[in-house]
């Protein structure tokens, strides 16, 4: 095992690449395809699509104008509603089921810490929570998961923001 921080003088060692997680050696789990990912990714989309569907439907409100006393119908879509399901299918299942959701159990991942340790409840939420936020920010949602395509880690940026990475079981 090399020491943590080489000898005085000398320079600092090149990053290793392709990555291996340090603290696990060879027993490591291998870092999970981007294929795999994204099918998983999918599945789990589905289901909450699913889930939230009865509260993400269209309904109507009749609005009065206290003016003028006309009346208009306004479409209200509880886009909202879906991104706090969304948020929390993502977040309760990573942070309690193992760093696992429906789809990662089913394509065989889960998300576990830089040092290869369970994910901590307080991470799986700022991860959520990055990702929630880029897809509601115009179009970030296309960087955060191409950005797996790239990086040598195999990270979304919601996985650097948290620290986390997602491994074969």
């Amino acid at each position: 095992m090399e020491p943590p921080f080489p000898p005085e003088g000398e320079p600092r060692p090149e990053p290793r690449t392709p990555w291996e997680p340090p603290p696990l050696g060879p027993a490591a789990p291998s870092l999970a395809g981007r294929w795999r990912r994204l099918f998983a990714g999918i599945f789990d989309f589905v289901v909450v699509a699913i889930i939230s569907s009865p509260v993400v439907w269209t309904s109507w409100r009749i609005v009065t104008h206290p003016g003028t006393g006309t009346v208009t119908l306004v479409d209200v879509t509880h886009t909202y509603l879906a991104s706090i399901i969304g948020f929390l299918y993502f977040w309760l299942f990573t942070a309690f089921w193992n760093g696992q959701t429906p789809g990662k159990k089913i394509f065989g991942m889960r998300v576990v810490r830089e040092n290869g340790e369970p994910v901590r409840v307080g991470q799986a939420a700022i991860r959520q929570l990055t990702e929630i936020v880029l897809a509601w920010l115009c179009c970030l949602w296309i960087l955060d998961l191409g950005w797996i395509l790239f990086d040598g880690r195999k990270q979304a940026l919601h996985d650097k923001t948290a620290g986390t990475l997602v491994v074969n079981v």
